[in-house]
């Protein structure tokens, strides 16, 4: 089974703790099985030759760097820390070892499909993906998704129409904070019996949560608690 909770705290941490940090690939020991790299103009090169990686933080990914970082045929953990410039996510489909896959601010993106062949993944977090208003896209991943996030920044949600896409995953974890679900539905979550973390901005009205707390007793969500409402009312209705 997924350890969701180790998961979920790299996606809180954004790093792996014996992960060095480094401005230039050069600098990257050839033996490291984890590194954090910051890209300054063409300080990437050379990140493609440490084979050794399994996990790596790219801050400031334009093609280039995406490009080569896909040659590390043998990562597990790829997490595309902010600003995310690159315009074209196939190189992707060369990492057929990738389990966790987070992309923050892909404001180049509108085409996410090639993350749907990466046989091995697990989890998959994207933030601020302005271009991305539906979930249909992501219906084959079904079978191997785990642990899925969309979510917006610290300014601007995540507008997405309905989380019917999910219906039919067994997910573990989701995380949907900062979203704005359009049709304010959760019901495509009641058959997901493997959720047990809900992290979610208040994007349904109450009755919506009380319905799934029922259909799902098991899975933690603070909307399930009457004190996490103080202060908090209903969303307005969707749009007819």
């Amino acid at each position: 089974m997924t350890d969701t909770r180790a998961l979920y705290a790299a996606h809180i941490t954004r790093h792996w703790p014996d992960a060095g940090r480094y401005l230039d690939a050069s600098a990257v020991p050839d033996g490291a099985a984890a590194a954090q790299l910051k890209r300054e103009k063409k300080s990437h090169c050379g990140i493609g030759g440490k084979t050794a990686l399994k996990a790596l933080l790219a801050e400031g990914t334009d093609q280039a760097y995406l490009d080569e970082l896909c040659e590390l045929a043998g990562l597990q953990y790829l997490d595309l820390d902010w600003p995310t410039t690159a315009k074209d996510l196939s190189p992707l489909k060369k990492l057929r070892e990738l389990r966790f896959l987070r992309i923050d601010s892909p404001r180049n993106i509108d085409d996410f499909t090639p993350l749907l062949e990466l046989p091995k993944l697990e989890a998959l977090l994207i933030e601020n993906a302005k271009a991305m208003t539906t979930l249909d896209w992501l219906k084959p991943l079904a079978p191997r998704l785990r642990v899925f996030g969309i979510e917006g920044s610290r300014h601007t949600d995540q507008r997405i129409q309905s989380l019917e896409p999910l219906r039919g995953f067994q997910l573990e974890a989701l995380l949907l904070r900062s979203t704005r679900i359009e049709d304010q539905d959760l019901a495509p979550l009641h058959s997901m019996v493997s959720l047990r973390l809900l992290n979610t901005a208040l994007n349904a009205p109450r009755s919506q949560f009380k319905a799934l707390e029922r259909a799902l007793p098991g899975l933690e969500c603070d909307w399930f608690y009457d004190a996490k409402w103080k202060g908090f009312r209903d969303p307005r209705p969707p749009k007819a």
